[in-house]
């Protein structure tokens, strides 16, 4: 669903050109110094890059699903800290008050979200709550006029930086699975609220990740997402299947990226008389990443476009997800194959650091293996198996 194709190509255009020429020469700066720097963020938000999915009554560009896709699309052919920085207020840090949250929650954080005065994470995963994502430890009880938190979260992005924290929590003693779980926004600074140092990690410098931790936490009462206890699960898994759509996209922009730097680097790489572009071993993972990128970005469209029409986007998200990022790891394989020794040495291209970035979107967000049984599971069903 595209509302006003000047104006989207507008911001394709804008989106486009920044990387390019801003970002692009910024990449090796942001990995040295592991930190996005104050003046970038800045100018982020001056561009209005923090409020793409958020509704415009609250300041964002309300972007539809389609219209956010084609944005992550040229937002994430850079270094992962780019679209890190911005990613979570457009997905998954201000997701759950778009779906779910009340009209004064929704005024009280939404603005300051798109703006990126706040910055906005989801603190859903637990040592014991990953891939079983419905197995959360972390409680909340009921004390008056405030829900006291206890429990520890990790691999939150962001959360080293973030000013508001989307919580999954336990408000029913005794239930198991997805049933009594509830969300809250938390805010730093809330007394019994921490964060841990930013972990060491393979790559994506820049995009910080840390434990948060719950110790005896106060929480308004006004801030359970929704004024509902219980329905905390269903809220997250509507912020999940969308942000799964952005995620694809967000993994398709790397090996756009990564193969432009391959076609570049062999069409001046000179062996044996010729550029080595012009051998066919090669032309063949050149053909090979394409397709692939192509068909990433036709699944991640046709599902974008579903989700506008209201459909039921949970198997074509988890499927898109799945292929993406897999794709995404054959392609930077691939090229640095392509370049050679030089694609493993830092010195003399960034194709190793694109190598490292990548590795991980096979594992956040539900991992391969995940989707693969989520995928099986959702078909079954549709064939009446139990």
């Amino acid at each position: 669903m595209i509302r006003d194709p000047q104006k989207l190509q507008n911001l394709l255009s804008e989106v486009r050109a920044y990387v390019r020429e801003q970002w692009h020469p910024l990449e090796n700066t942001v990995e040295q110094l592991d930190h996005v720097p104050d003046d970038i963020v800045q100018d982020l938000r001056e561009r209005g890059f923090f409020g793409w999915s958020i509704p415009e009554a609250y300041g964002g560009l309300g972007l539809s699903t389609e219209e956010l896709i084609l944005a992550a699309f040229e937002l994430s052919q850079a270094s992962v800290a780019l679209r890190a920085r911005v990613g979570t207020n457009t997905g998954i840090g201000s997701e759950a008050l778009v779906a779910d949250g009340t009209e004064a929650q929704k005024q009280r954080w939404l603005p300051r979200m798109a703006t990126g005065e706040l910055t906005g994470c989801l603190a859903l995963t637990e040592p014991d709550a990953g891939s079983e994502a419905s197995n959360v430890q972390t409680t909340a009880r009921l004390e008056g006029d405030h829900y006291v938190l206890d429990g520890r979260k990790c691999y939150i992005t962001n959360a080293p930086i973030a000013d508001v924290f989307t919580v999954v929590a336990r408000t029913e003693p005794g239930t198991k699975g997805s049933s009594g779980l509830s969300a809250f926004i938390v805010e730093r600074g809330t007394p019994g609220l921490r964060t841990g140092p930013a972990y060491k990690k393979m790559g994506q410098a820049g995009s910080p990740v840390s434990d948060v931790f719950f110790e005896n936490c106060r929480v308004p009462v006004g801030n359970l997402i929704g004024g509902q206890e219980g329905v905390g699960f269903k809220t997250i898994m509507k912020v999940l299947n969308k942000q799964r759509l952005h995620l694809s996209a967000l993994c398709t922009g790397p090996a756009i990226r990564m193969l432009d730097l391959a076609m570049e680097h062999t069409q001046n790489r000179q062996q044996f008389g010729k550029a080595v572009g012009n051998f066919q071993l090669l032309q063949a993972m050149v053909a090979d990443s394409q397709t692939e990128i192509y068909a990433a970005q036709s699944m991640i469209l046709e599902a974008a476009r579903a989700r506008d029409r209201g459909e039921d986007v949970a198997l074509t998200a988890s499927m898109c997800k799945y292929f993406a990022s897999e794709m995404c790891g054959r392609v930077a394989d691939r090229c640095v194959q392509m370049f050679g020794g030089a694609g493993y040495v830092a010195d003399f291209s960034p194709i190793e650091r694109y190598y490292r970035d990548v590795r991980l979107f096979r594992l956040y967000e539900g991992t391969s293996q995940i989707h693969q049984m989520n995928i099986a599971k959702l078909v079954l069903r549709e064939h009446g198996a139990t």
